[in-house]
This record gives C-alpha cells, structure tokens and sequence, in this order.
C-alpha cells in the first residue's frame, strides 16, 4: 500500500509540473495584463471581472464576496469532508511605476508594486491544473481572491464575516507571497510566529507659536514632539523584552513654520510592530502615556490616536512542517529557506485565527543581483518564478487534500 501511494505521489508530481509548464506562458500573460491595469483596494472592479472571467472559461463555479472579490469552489471527484483553501490579494498601491516595462502600469500612480498580480494569476494557473487534472482528487478546493490587502481593516476580516471560510468548512488555509530577496526556485517557509501585528499612531502636539526670536514667549511644539519621539524609543530599547521582535518608526512630522516662525503644532506618524499580542497591548498604553507626559513637560497638549492594524500572523506548526515536507519533495531540500520573523504586515493573519494556516515566500528574485524591494516603484519579477509557484501550490493543495 505504502508503495502504490508514493507511485501516486509521484505521477501526481510530474502531472503537475508537466501542466506549470504548459500553461506557464498564458499564466504570465495574465500577470501582464494586471501589472497594466492595477486598482486601488475596494476598487479593483475590472480585476474582478478578469478573475471572473477567467474562471467561466475553466468552467468553475464562483460567487462574489466582499464587493469585488470572488471566491471559487472546485469539487473533487471523490467524497471527503476535507476543504483546503488557498488565498491570492488583488490590490495594488498608490505607487507611481518607475520601470521600462513593456508592461507598465496604464493607470497613473497606481503600481502592483507588491505582487498581488502575480499572487492572482498564480491562483487562476491552480484553478486551470485542477481542471486539466479532472478533478481528479477528494475533497474540496476554495480559491480565495481577496480585496484590499493594503489598507487596515483590510479585506480578510471581511472574507471570514461573510462566511466565506464556511458551508463547507474550511480545514486548512495557504497563502503565498513574492519575495524578492529569495531567488527564483526557491521559496521561504517559518513555522510559528511568521510576520508582525502593526499598529498606526498619529500625534498631535500644540503648543503656542510665534517669532523664532522669542522663544520664551512660545510653548515650542518642535521641540516637544522632538523630545516625544527621541522618549518613545525606549519603548523598545528598554521596556521591550529582546527576546520580542518590535519596531517603532516614525516616518511623518509635520510642522508648518518657517525659519523664523514657531507653529503652533506638530502631527507626528508612525507604526508601532511586534510578534506578541500582550507586549503589543502594553506598548500602546505606555506609548500613550510618553507622548502625555514628555508633551506636558514642555508645556504642550498632546492628541494621540493608535489605529489597531492587522495581528501578528502565526504559522500553525505542525501544518507548516507538513508542507515544509512537500515542498523538499516538490522542490528538493535545497531550495527551501529557513525564514526569520518578517517584521512586515499582513492581514492573511486573520485566516490563521480562525483555521490552521501557512503563509510562505515565493522567491522572485535574480539571483547575484540587488532586486527592488516590495512597494518600491522600480519593483519587478523574474517570471519564471510563475512556474514554481502554480505547481507548488497546486501540488501542496492535492497533498494536503489526500493526506
């Protein structure tokens, strides 16, 4: 029996990459077509109809969710109560491309400058294997194509609330995304603790205003917010324990005086990340707290507003070893990376509250070359990844199915 199953292992495995590989060129075609045409979250209407589109010439069921986005459900020949899901993001960002594509972004200031293009042709290239396959598999596969990846509250909290994870229920959840650091071929993969919560602060600091050369007659929000932001740094310096992953960064501060003109106030905003659910909490009282009492102390008012952001996304261990175990067997144990604690966001975090999940790194990059970084305006691909990450997909999917 042991043997019979490896043979169908196997032959499923050289199915799947036979079929990448077909259907690598139309796959990327697809990713061009969106490069050219992105669309800010909640408004990605004619990536909608694309997706929808696509999925009737496959002849596969779909329903809308969330406004625009769309979820398909593809039925295996076989009874099972197992459901796998796998989720691409569909938004780009407000970002004017900067690269000599032959594909350039058509809209103007708007840039799939994170990948989502690739992430939704690649679900489409696994919806278009499992039907070359004829279903021939037991269970159930959702493919969820999600709005709004970029801007809090994000599209995923949305996608469970309409019960999309639901009727039949979802038992295990993949997502993948590019990664341009990691070399074409390879893909990055971390049990447990994966990716930051992340948490936006605005402040307000006033003060009273006036002549440059009259300070003492003032109450100098410069100053203040100076001391406000230099004071917040021990939040992580020292209050944290450095055994918890954190980041504090302010990357705004705005104060509209002059060389000789002290403003009456200064806004302030940043991002506050972390990998622990009750450091993150505590961080945020004693940030508001610093900003009160150093603003006070300078004679200043103080306005602070923390926006909760998505949470820390959690890997289910022993789901991630499991497909750390079919990649080595879809790939070879060589072209699997070991990844650290990635201190950015994602709101694929929500999906891992509520069913066991995997998120991993798809490598983009070419290798022995610096490759621009996510949400940079010159940011590109290497397409060949394309092939890699419809087949592994596809191919974890099925594994996980028939486990």
């Amino acid at each position: 029996m042991t043997g019979d199953n490896n043979e169908t292992s196997m032959n499923k495995k050289d199915d799947i990459k036979r079929l990448a590989s077909e259907i690598k060129n139309d796959i990327i075609s697809k990713r061009r077509y969106l490069h050219q045409n992105p669309e800010l979250s909640f408004q990605e209407y004619n990536t909608s109809a694309f997706i929808k589109d696509s999925l009737n010439a496959l002849g596969i069921t779909w329903e809308p969710i969330v406004g625009t986005g769309v979820v398909a459900t593809i039925q295996g020949r076989y009874d099972s109560d197992q459901v796998v899901a796998a989720r691409a993001d569909m938004d780009a960002l407000p970002v004017s491309e900067k690269t000599d594509l032959s594909y350039i972004s058509l809209n103007d200031g708007v840039m799939h400058a994170c990948g989502h293009d690739v992430h939704v042709s690649s679900l489409l290239g696994v919806a278009e294997i499992l039907t070359k396959l004829d279903n021939n598999f037991s269970g159930t596969v959702k493919l969820i194509f999600q709005p709004a990846e970029e801007i809090l509250p994000g599209g995923a909290m949305r996608v469970i609330q309409e019960n999309a994870l639901d009727n039949p229920k979802v038992n295990a959840m993949i997502g993948q995304h590019v990664m341009p650091s990691i070399p074409t071929g390879k893909v990055g993969i971390k049990p447990g603790e994966f990716m930051a919560s992340m948490d936006e602060i605005r402040i307000k600091i006033s003060g009273r205003g006036g002549h440059g050369a009259e300070p003492h007659k003032n109450s100098d929000p410069i100053v203040a917010a100076s001391a406000v932001i230099l004071a917040l740094q021990q939040v992580v310096s020292r209050l944290n324990n450095p055994n918890t992953p954190s980041v504090l960064s302010f990357g705004k501060v705005q104060a509209n005086g002059s060389i000789n003109i002290i403003p009456d106030e200064v806004l302030i905003e940043g991002t506050f990340r972390t990998v622990d659910e009750q450091w993150r909490n505590e961080a945020c009282k004693r940030i508001e707290s610093i900003v009160h009492s150093v603003a006070e102390g300078y004679g200043c008012q103080s306005v602070i507003d923390i926006r909760k952001g998505y949470p820390s996304l959690h890997n289910d261990i022993t789901l991630t070893k499991r497909i750390k175990e079919l990649m080595r067997d879809y790939l070879g144990a060589e072209n699997i990376i070991d990844l650290p604690v990635w201190m950015a966001s994602e709101d694929f975090a929500y999906y891992a509250r509520v069913t066991d999940a995997c998120f991993y790194a798809l490598g983009v990059g070419y290798e022995g070359t610096e490759n621009p970084s996510l949400h940079n305006p010159l940011f590109d691909i290497n397409e060949d990844s394309i092939e890699l990450g419809i087949g592994l997909m596809t191919y974890l999917i099925l594994s996980l199915l028939n486990k």
